[in-house]
């Protein structure tokens, strides 16, 4: 079984779970939205060196709390990959590049309109995820285009 976890805090919420969301339906995949808060209780002992692990970061304050967050995942990790959404040209997330992590830089914004920017990552990883493993984006199964009552 494949599986994503994909870590957040504050702005980056919806982000993370419409992330989450596309990666489930389109490839078939296991995607887990967590804050970053949470982590230590439950979801951090789920994480292993076969899991790769998506950190969203914005310019705000929060930016320590992710930090921290991804600190414990690289602690506890010998492998594995970490991909992390950043605005461009951020010093602190720019650091771990090539520390077992990707760097996907986004064009910076306010904080608040942040996480739009920061979806467009994830449809195109959930798109490519999906072509990889041979599922049909155009017609995702168990998807109804609109919901009657």
């Amino acid at each position: 079984m494949f599986h994503f976890a994909a870590v957040f805090l504050r702005f980056q919420f919806a982000t993370c779970l419409e992330g989450a969301l596309k990666i489930k339906e389109v490839s078939y995949t296991h995607t887990e939205g967590i804050h970053s808060g949470e982590l230590k209780h439950g979801p951090l002992a789920l994480i292993d060196d076969n899991m790769p692990v998506i950190f969203f970061a914005a310019s705000d304050n929060t930016k320590g709390h992710i930090q921290s967050a991804l600190e414990q995942v690289l602690a506890r990790q010998t492998s594995g990959t970490f991909v992390i959404v950043c605005p461009e040209d951020d010093p602190d997330m720019l650091k771990y590049r090539g520390n077992k992590c990707e760097i996907v830089e986004v064009p910076k914004t306010a904080d608040c309109l942040q996480s739009i920017i920061s979806i467009l990552p994830m449809q195109l990883l959930s798109y490519h995820l999906a072509v990889y493993r041979g599922h049909n984006v155009d017609q995702p199964r168990h998807l109804a285009k609109s919901v009657t009552v």
